[in-house]
């Protein structure tokens, strides 16, 4: 899965090509963690793990900071999660997860990216029942025997451990996100991730040819621009 997952990643990332969406992703995901479980990283798990993630997608400590800061004052907006689910072009399957402080708003433009591309939103569950909901790590190493062995002496549930082209990738069940995260710093000293989150892996792709190519680049786009997704997944397999 490790190559398939990277290439996924690369199309994924498309949607996050904008300097200014990472930033303002990340900045409104900290501020959440934070004001939810408090600003110290050393007692708010959650909020160490996305400070990581971020400090690894560059985003300026200065943005770290003033979303942690932000939270403590109390005051700010109030977001919630959101998640969308429907049929994109080619008939592949989608989950859109949201932050969102309206609603209202939200629906409405992630709606549009749907209707505008021969899409279909779908109700709750119409896609992410074809999805697993994972914890996924990816660093160097070539010994997947090694990694099990470590993984399976701290007593962790791993659905997968792979090793392709000097890659090792973990998958886990999301529920174990941070006990694989622990066995493996503790295992491999100074391990580096190249990957590190909790994410929907598709349980199976769906090609996506011809003209719906472009449909589907406009529909990744649209998702770009709207100001609460945060996240897009898909089961799409481009084919040129």
């Amino acid at each position: 899965m490790g190559r398939a997952y990277q290439n996924r990643k690369e199309s994924m990332a498309k949607t996050a090509n904008m300097k200014t969406k990472v930033y303002s992703k990340y900045g409104k995901e900290i501020y959440v963690i934070a004001k939810n479980g408090g600003g110290d990283p050393d007692t708010n798990i959650a909020l160490k793990n996305i400070i990581e993630r971020a400090k690894k997608d560059q985003v300026p400590a200065h943005v770290i900071k003033n979303a942690v800061d932000k939270a403590a004052g109390g005051a700010g907006e109030d977001y919630s999660p959101a998640r969308y689910e429907g049929f994109g072009p080619g008939g592949c399957m989608v989950i859109v997860d949201c932050l969102t402080d309206n609603n209202n708003r939200t629906i409405m433009e992630v709606r549009n990216s749907f209707t505008k591309t021969n899409s279909k939103l779908g109700a709750q569950g119409s896609a992410a029942h074809m999805f697993d909901h994972v914890a996924i790590f990816v660093f160097d190493g070539n010994d997947e025997d090694e990694v099990l062995e470590a993984l399976m002496m701290a007593d962790v549930d791993v659905t997968d451990v792979e090793s392709e082209e000097g890659k090792i990738t973990v998958t886990a069940p999301h529920t174990e996100y941070n006990n694989v995260k622990t066995a493996l710093e503790e295992s491999f000293e100074g391990v580096d991730f190249d990957v590190q989150e909790i994410s929907w892996e598709p349980q199976t792709t769906t090609p996506v040819t011809g003209d719906d190519v472009a449909m589907f680049e406009k529909f990744m786009d649209m998702l770009e621009n709207c100001e609460d997704v945060q996240d897009v997944y898909h089961n799409a397999e481009i084919e040129g």
